[in-house]
């Protein structure tokens, strides 16, 4: 994959595919069904990692490394923002070290491009990079997925993991976070979900994060209201929008390459 409609980022590249599910905000994630979508076209790297729990599709925890699109990131010449691995979870526990430490090589020799890597895994990351790169590379972006206030400790795990830019993906937002230190992260990205079987947002919930990257300096990024709307009525993600407080926000933690 390449080209995405994610609203933070320019491309994706997956030199990992296939997941399990960690929490709650995994219950809907879009990429099992484009896995399985995948797989029905004939897409060998996508072949067997899901299976069906009733009318679902969900992950079987089948993780799989692909060495050859490690050459992708070199063969674009024009800088982009690149989410790694759309389709997975960098650091998996199924994800071998070696393989990890190879990514990193390639994103060192890219430094033309801004990597963001997000994990529902902090504490593997921490504990890996301390070893692989203590000296944090200034193209790459780490971040940990938080959708409620049951897992926000790993925004405290996210603060051991040397990086340049560190970040919380506050997507799916299905519950309250509670109240939250963001001493550290630069960059907050929150979003309501998506899809028929989507989890309503509260706009209470998103203006408690707002508040808090106000007081810590964090750049705020609205994603979208998803499925349900801050009026509590399910529409079209197109129809609810991402019109926050009046405005829409794109902030970004650093000014970004032309």
């Amino acid at each position: 994959m390449a080209e995405t409609q994610i609203e933070w980022t320019d491309a994706t590249w997956n030199p990992v595919v296939g997941c399990s599910i960690m929490s709650a905000g995994c219950t809907n994630c879009y990429a099992m069904n484009m896995a399985m979508r995948l797989e029905a076209m004939g897409v060998e790297k996508y072949k067997g990692l899901t299976r069906k729990s009733g009318t679902r599709t969900i992950w079987n925890g089948v993780v799989r490394e692909d060495r050859a699109s490690l050459e992708i990131p070199r063969k674009w010449k024009k800088p982009r923002k690149i989410f790694v691995n759309s389709m997975s979870d960098l650091f998996h526990p199924l994800v071998s070290t070696a393989f990890v430490a190879d990514v990193w090589g390639v994103m060192s020799q890219t430094p033309h491009h801004h990597y963001q890597i997000l994990t529902k895994r902090p504490d593997r990351m921490a504990e890996l990079l301390q070893d692989l790169c203590p000296s944090p590379l200034d193209n790459v972006w780490l971040g940990t997925s938080v959708e409620g206030a049951d897992v926000a400790h790993r925004i405290d795990e996210l603060r051991d993991v040397p990086a340049r830019i560190r970040f919380i993906s506050f997507e799916p937002l299905i519950n309250s976070v509670g109240e939250i230190d963001l001493t550290g992260i630069d960059w907050a990205i929150v979003g309501g979900e998506s899809g028929r079987s989507a989890r309503p947002i509260k706009e209470e919930w998103i203006d408690d994060i707002h508040d808090v990257c106000r007081l810590h300096g964090t750049a705020f990024f609205f994603k979208q209201w998803g499925t349900w709307g801050k009026d509590n009525k399910k529409r079209s993600k197109k129809l609810n929008g991402r019109d926050y407080r009046g405005r829409t926000w794109d902030e970004m933690p650093v000014e970004m390459h032309p």
